[in-house]
């Protein structure tokens, strides 16, 4: 993966369109665990959201390094 990118000439991190993206479908996603009542089982929901936004964001960034490099 290179470490940056050409957006409309101008250069940002790889990793920046990756997170718009997944933060639309994280959105959509807490919505739907709301919904199903998973926050009110938890013990500090605002923890638990924020860890589950952490390690689905890491595996989405690990996933695509692994699948640029072995090419």
């Amino acid at each position: 993966m290179p470490p940056e990118m050409a957006l409309f000439s101008i250069y940002v991190p790889s990793l920046l369109p990756l997170l718009l993206v997944f933060s639309a479908a994280y959105w959509l996603l807490d919505g739907l665990l709301a919904r199903w009542g998973l926050y009110a089982r938890v013990w500090h929901p605002s923890l638990f959201r924020l860890s589950l936004f952490v390690i689905f964001y890491a595996l989405l960034g690990l996933q695509l390094f692994f699948n640029t490099s072995t090419t």
